[in-house]
């Protein structure tokens, strides 16, 4: 029986690196674009873009550290990014694909949100962050442009 255990963890453990010998991880759906599209192109001129699905490929600067929910991937311009949301639980991104690359397919999303309702995201955010928050720093509402996350393919070696 020992023997046994010990050829079963041999081909897991080798059918395992077969399958991230790429380094290469994928979360949620598989990719179906081919071809990227730059960050900066889509934030140049984001309303051309809203309800297309893209596939962007950059740095991931950040990651939600609470539940995973979300990434910020760096734009091939600099001071660039954009962020990447997920339906929470549906893919989680791990911490440790910060600095790492990726490959991201979703869907450009624009949301218009009042000052009311961006104190109330903000607020959660630096509560997720583990940041301090003056909500007398927002004077008015704002619109955002992110990618409704569809998969991922990360770098992870």
């Amino acid at each position: 029986m020992p023997g046994r255990t010990l050829f079963i963890v041999i081909i897991l453990f080798i059918t395992t690196n077969l399958l991230f010998a790429d380094g290469w991880k994928t979360f949620g759906k598989k990719l179906m674009l081919n071809e990227t599209t730059l960050i900066s192109k889509i934030l140049e001129n984001p309303d051309a873009y809203v309800g297309k699905k893209v596939l962007v490929k950059g740095r991931v600067v950040d990651v939600c550290k609470k539940r995973g929910c979300w990434m910020e991937i760096a734009s091939d311009k600099e001071f660039q990014s954009i962020r990447v949301k997920v339906k929470d639980g549906e893919i989680v991104f791990p911490l440790q694909a910060k600095g790492r690359e990726a490959l991201v397919e979703g869907i450009v999303e624009k949301l218009v949100i009042s000052k009311a309702d961006l104190i109330r995201a903000m607020k959660h955010h630096a509560e997720e962050q583990g940041e301090p928050f003056d909500s007398c720093k927002v004077t008015s509402g704002k619109t955002i442009y992110r990618l409704k996350g569809l998969g991922a393919k990360i770098k992870m070696d």
